[in-house]
This record gives structure tokens, sequence and C-alpha cells, in this order.
């Protein structure tokens, strides 16, 4: 199978990890050289985490309060997105208490013994602490507790040769680098509801004090003056870009698509190059929009062809999100941060015939995991809105997805709406929008019904992969309500 075109990130992933060991102050007087040992664990546990693509900063080892004390400042300097502590021998709960009071990210205790078992008959006291590394897990944990925090995260295992340890280390960094953009990102908002889509509406603050993502709220004619400007060198190469990432079929069922038109893929290639350098401009990380302006107007033209410009930066780690749904940009945002993808997306007919349900939508899409090329139709109308144009059609891989719907309850605090399925082989209508068959398991009538009463926004993100336990702690760590629907 020849391998689809990807399109490269526009920044790379990033995260400040923490790595901290903790011991026993009264334990190095008494057994020589265990010191030195503890440290050649916590190196060995910077370098597993160093292998994530994260900025790993060693503290050493804290064995005291006092120790303790004297590392706070240091840590919270550092502007850490999560702390590993290294569990390397028993150590008493002050070695971390004020740690836990005053740095306000999640804390994950490693407990990875060198030794997958003691030699029994030949074991020595030191040999025993080197291996204690589970020992002051449950002090630590009650006291995180009574100082007010969520209980930690726990990986156990071994320090060498444990496969599900590593994979454990991993989902850490990968989320901490969501949370890493989470708190530092700019997710402009752009236009306002299409009239009215209650459950689009937002407030800005509140997805700030949730998300710690700056909301940005930009003007229609921010995009329209780099669209005015034409930049024809630009454009064409932009069209290039987009006749060799798409295929241009000719027309199957549907009497409102025709073959993509030179006229429409001017416009996509110059509402895109236009996109980019608004997007540049603002120092944006994410965009949720909406806006139809006057008919026979420039900016109608515009706004209305952001389809295949979003779509191409969706894939590039640049979340898109349309119908001004700030919620699932940021859905998609994390999945992105995640390596998972992240379409927009909405539920679609059923197929009671396979019992699956269509899940997709008119743009963006995460085109990095698409099954096969893409596809780029002309529709005369975009069905539900004004404006016609080139619109993107595409099926997401075959396999485990994960959708993640970020709702709002009734006392306005944020919800994950999370679940597992399968994405199967299938036909999809030819009507140049996303569709993939979506099963959740042999009852998609309850299936549905039990999606629909935890509240979700009716959007979602799609990605690929089971991930639902890793979004979990993702709201964890965001103090946000999740539900995972079976």
């Amino acid at each position: 199978m020849t391998a689809l075109p990807s399109i490269p990130r526009r920044k790379p992933l990033a995260a400040n990890v923490g790595v901290v060991g903790v011991g026993h102050y009264t334990y190095w007087k008494q057994f020589d050289g265990m010191l030195a040992d503890m440290h050649r664990k916590i190196n060995a546990l910077c370098d597993k985490v160093k292998q994530n693509g994260v900025n790993v900063q060693n503290f050493g080892l804290t064995d005291n309060a006092a120790s303790a004390a004297e590392l706070l400042p240091k840590m919270l300097a550092a502007d850490l997105d999560i702390v590993f502590v290294d569990m390397a021998t028993y150590a008493t709960s002050s070695s971390i208490g004020t740690l836990f009071r005053n740095l306000h990210v999640p804390f994950v205790l490693v407990a990875l013994q060198p030794d997958a078992a003691v030699d029994y008959p030949k074991t020595t006291t030191q040999t025993m602490l080197t291996n204690d590394d589970f020992c002051s897990v449950p002090e630590f944990m009650g006291v995180a507790l009574r100082f007010g925090r969520k209980p930690p995260e726990v990986i156990v295992g071994t320090l060498h040769n444990d496969p599900a340890a590593d994979a454990e280390i991993a989902e850490w960094c990968n989320i901490a680098k969501v949370l890493h953009d989470l708190k530092r990102g700019r997710i402009g908002h752009l236009g306002h509801t299409l009239e009215s889509m209650y459950d689009m509406h937002t407030d800005p603050t509140a997805f700030t004090a949730a998300f710690g993502t700056h909301v940005v709220q930009c003007e229609p004619d921010q995009i329209l003056q780099f669209y005015k400007e034409d930049f024809v060198t630009e454009i064409e190469a932009k069209k290039k870009q987009i006749l060799g990432f798409f295929d241009t079929p000719v027309p199957v069922s549907d009497p409102i698509t025709t073959k993509l038109t030179d006229e429409d893929l001017h416009v996509a290639a110059k509402a895109a190059v236009a996109l980019e350098k608004f997007v540049d401009a603002l120092n944006l990380d994410g965009l949720a929009y909406y806006y139809e302006a006057g008919e026979g107007t420039e900016m109608r033209q515009l706004v209305t062809n952001l389809i295949v410009g979003n779509s191409l930066l969706t894939g590039a780690g640049f979340p898109m999100c349309g119908e001004f749904d700030i919620k699932t940009c940021a859905a998609m945002l994390i999945m992105d941060r995640l390596g998972i993808g992240g379409s927009f997306a909405e539920f679609h007919p059923i197929d009671f015939h396979r019992g699956t349900v269509l899940v997709g939508h008119d743009g963006p899409h995460h085109l990095n995991i698409a099954d096969r090329k893409p596809v780029l139709r002309s529709l005369k109308t975009f069905h539900g809105k004004p404006g016609s144009g080139a619109s993107v059609e595409f099926n997401i891989r075959k396999g485990p997805i994960t959708m993640l719907s970020i709702g709002i309850t009734s006392g306005s605090r944020f919800k994950f709406v999370i679940a597992e399925g399968e994405s199967l082989d299938g036909p999809i209508p030819p009507t140049g929008n996303t569709a993939t068959h979506g099963y959740f398991g042999k009852d998609i009538r309850s299936f549905l019904k039990n999606w629909v009463k935890e509240g979700p926004t009716h959007h979602f993100a799609l990605g690929i992969g089971h991930h639902a336990e890793t979004l979990r702690k993702i709201a964890d760590c965001l103090n946000i309500e999740s539900v995972i629907v079976r």
C-alpha cells in the first residue's frame, strides 16, 4: 500500500517535566554507597523520561523537610507541567509535603525497583532498602489527600525491562505535552454562533479558568486584509500543495457536488494563504470560528471557503473548529498533542444493518489520520449555511477510535464525555464531507442513548486508538468532571 502524504507539524511538541527522588537521610551514614545508588536510580529514570521528547529537569533527591523546602523555589521557577517523584527508597512524607502543598501541577509517584525480586538467601538490609520503592507510597498518598490534593497517580514496576512501566511513563509525558500547550495556548474566537446553537455558547473567562488557554477575540477583517493582498506566488504554491494532497474525482450521486473547479481551487488556496498569515500575525495555537457576512461580498467568499485551509492547518497541529465551537477546538488540541489526530465530528445517519453510525462533519478534519487519500469536491451550496466552494471528503483509519466531547453542565462547569469504538470499513456518501462508520458495540441504539444522556456538546473530537483512560487522567489534572460512555 502506498504511504499517504502527511502534513508536517507547525510547532514541535514540548513539555517541562521535573524528576525528584526521595529518600531517608538517616540511611546515608548507615549504609555505605547507598546515596550514590539512589542518584543512579534517579538518573536512570530521567533517561527513560527523556526518551519521550520532553524537557527533563533533574532536581536530585530530597530526604527531609529542610531539603524539600530548599528545592521548592527551584521547582517553582522551572515552570513544570508534571513532576515524577522517584520513590527511590523509603522516605518520610516530610520530604514531599511542601512540594505537594505549593506545586500546583500533577504528581506521579514512580515506584520502579531495580530487581524484579530480591535474591532471598543473599539479601541484606541495604538490598531491601534499595528495592523499597513502593514502601512510602501509602504514606505519600495519605498525606496528599490530607493536603487537599487529588491522589497522585502511581506507576509500579521494575526499573529495567518493564514495557508496561515504560508505557505509563510515555503516557504521562504525552499528558504533559497536552497540559503544556493548554496553559500556554492562544485560541482565537472569531464571529458568532450559528443562529442559534445554544450549546455553542461558551464563556471565554470560564474557558481560560478551566484550561489555562487565553481566548483571543478576533475580527473577520483581520483575515480579509490578507485575502485582499492576493499573494500570487504563495497562492500558486498552495494550489500545487492542495492538488498533490487531495484527489479530485468526478461527482457520483449528489447533485450539489461537481468536480473541483479551477475557481473553487483558486479561492480555497487564496483563503488558505490568508488564513495562515492571519494565524501567524496573531500568534494563535487554534481557532474556533463562524461568520456569514453579506451575500455577494468578498467577505462572504472568504469566510465560507476556509474549509481546505483549516483542514491543512488541523493536520499540522493547529486545531480549527467550525460553528464557533471553542470547546471542541480544545478537545481537538488535546487529541493532537496526544498524537492521535482530532477531527471535528458529529453523528450522522445510523446504519442499522452494520450496527454503525456515520461520524463526521463538513470540516475541519485532521488529514494525517485519513484512511485513504482525501478528496476535494466543489459544492454548489454548503447545506444549512451560506456559500459554496471546495469541501473536504475523507474517512479516518480503520481500527480503534476515541471520541471526546466537552459539554457544559447546568452548574456551568465543563465536562469530558468520552467513548471508545472502532472505525469499520464501509462505503461513505460522496457528498464532500467527512464520514466514518463508527462501531460502538452490538447495540448502537443503547450506546447513542447513553452518550446523549451525559450532556455532550453535539460536536466531538475524533481520534485514532483507544485513549479513554488517558483523557480521563487529563480531565482529573484539570479538575474537570469526566465520564466514559459504554
